[in-house]
């Protein structure tokens, strides 16, 4: 019998540790290879580790809520016959692991600093530890210190876990931690209308009083998910970054209606794959951003970042509730094949949870399915640091004025509305609706006889 040490893998170049978020096997239970072992969450996605060997589960080292670093073992398993990969693991080797590791995460914290600016606190004059993850989110999210401190930690001996953190700013954003100044004496030296304007200028607490949710009998709190905090502090955000403008255009989808329908058998029985409408779609916006590469950018303060890869996030809908957006990379490289291959691998890893952190990142813009849930159109929020987002709205067959050479006919189509907002910072109303425009002209021009 030898061991095996499985270990929190790698989950990108700015992933440098995770939170275990619970454990999906026992002390003594069975594993097979690939079977999901525990559960782990970062600032971007959760996602299952799986075993890479068959065996018995014998050891945990972490428990739900501690913070773990890339590279660390997480979970021992033993298995019959084989030398194991703890024999082999040398001191050495773990201590460089561990030095990689930590000049990762302190390279990200120093990051976070420079671009936050302000003064650092000096974490070392606690006697508590606290994971680079909080420290960032403490300088974030204007935590000091002295709060900080007075934080309680649910994680391993009181150690203040990511989740601490961020139930905690929810609350004092709510209200429930509110700081309070003395009051000003009036000095007779002040001007008399600076002394009005004080008066009437209402206080950031009365404001909170105010606007604070009274719950009466019989209501139901519930608490936020954290990806439910995160989705909320994210969109936010997003309204206070970006100056959101919508252009609305209705598109004629009839053909590709008629060709889906006759083909979609005869897809799925050759490539195994179901033909929905969404790599249609995503092929139609991926030709549209190669055309308007403006709208394919990002903005860093005064700069405009115009990107070389056309990576399209495609917004899916999780059981629980929340979205997530995976990524299809290079969407203007891929055929209709493989554009429906990656969608459907992604959506249905979406549903399963079963999504790596690399492949929520690094989008460039974004396509929502609001017709999915029935809605005609919508007005999404961007997600940042995109500069625009469309969503797609419900086909629906409605009369419509067909021209012809031999006149105007009114006649059965299937139609629907794209929806796109986008940054108007740097994206000007001609620009927005030449792009929607295009996307349009795209699927109204789709080729009846196309070969699959």
């Amino acid at each position: 019998m030898s061991k095996f040490e499985l270990k929190l893998p790698r989950m990108g170049e700015s992933v440098a540790e995770a939170t275990l978020t619970s454990w999906l096997k026992e002390v003594g239970d069975k594993v097979e290879m690939d079977e999901a072992i525990f559960e782990i969450a970062t600032d971007k996605v959760d996602s299952e580790v799986p075993s890479e060997v068959d065996g018995v589960l014998i050891e945990k080292r972490f428990d739900v809520d501690d913070i773990v670093k890339v590279g660390q073992v997480v979970a021992v398993i033993e298995i019959e016959g084989g030398s194991g990969n703890d024999i082999g693991l040398t001191r050495d080797t773990e201590e460089t692991a561990e030095e990689e590791m930590a000049s990762i995460a302190e390279e990200a914290v120093v990051k976070a600093q420079e671009t936050v600016g302000g003064p650092v606190p000096d974490y070392a004059a606690s006697e508590r530890f606290y994971s680079p993850l909080v420290k960032n989110i403490a300088k974030e999210e204007g935590v000091s210190f002295s709060e900080l401190e007075s934080i309680s930690g649910t994680g391993k001996e009181g150690r203040v876990t990511k989740n601490d953190i961020l139930d905690y700013i929810a609350g004092r954003s709510n209200g429930a931690q509110v700081k309070t100044e003395p009051k000003k004496t009036p000095d007779a030296s002040q001007p008399v209308q600076s002394k009005i304007e004080e008066v009437l200028t209402p206080t950031n607490n009365s404001i909170k009083e105010e606007t604070q949710i009274k719950i009466g009998a019989g209501d139901e709190i519930i608490p936020m998910s954290r990806m439910g905090k995160l989705i909320a502090k994210h969109m936010t955000e997003s309204v206070s970054t970006s100056a959101h403008v919508q252009s609305f255009i209705e598109v004629d989808v009839t053909n590709i209606v008629n060709w889906r329908n006759k083909v979609k058998d005869a897809f799925e029985k050759q490539e195994g794959e179901k033909l929905t409408f969404t790599p249609i779609f995503m092929e139609a916006v991926a030709k549209a951003l190669k055309k308007y590469p403006m709208m394919n950018i990002s903005v860093d303060g005064d700069n405009v970042i115009k990107k070389k890869n056309i990576n399209i996030g495609m917004a899916a809908a999780l059981p629980d509730g929340n979205l997530i957006v995976p990524v299809i990379k290079n969407a203007d490289q891929l055929n209709l094949v493989g554009m429906a291959r990656v969608v459907n691998d992604l959506a249905e890893r979406s549903r399963k949870n079963a999504l790596k952190p690399d492949e929520v990142k690094d989008g460039t813009y974004t396509v929502t399915n609001v017709g999915t849930f029935g809605s005609v159109f919508g007005t999404p929020i961007i997600n940042q640091p995109q500069v625009g987002i469309m969503a797609l709205g419900a086909i629906r067959k409605i009369p419509s004025v067909i021209e012809t050479e031999e006149g105007d006919f009114i006649g059965v189509r299937s139609k629907m509305f794209l929806s796109h907002s986008y940054d108007h910072r740097v994206v000007n109303g001609a620009l927005g609706s030449m792009f929607a425009k295009a996307v349009a002209d795209y699927l109204e021009a789709w080729d009846v006889n196309r070969e699959i």
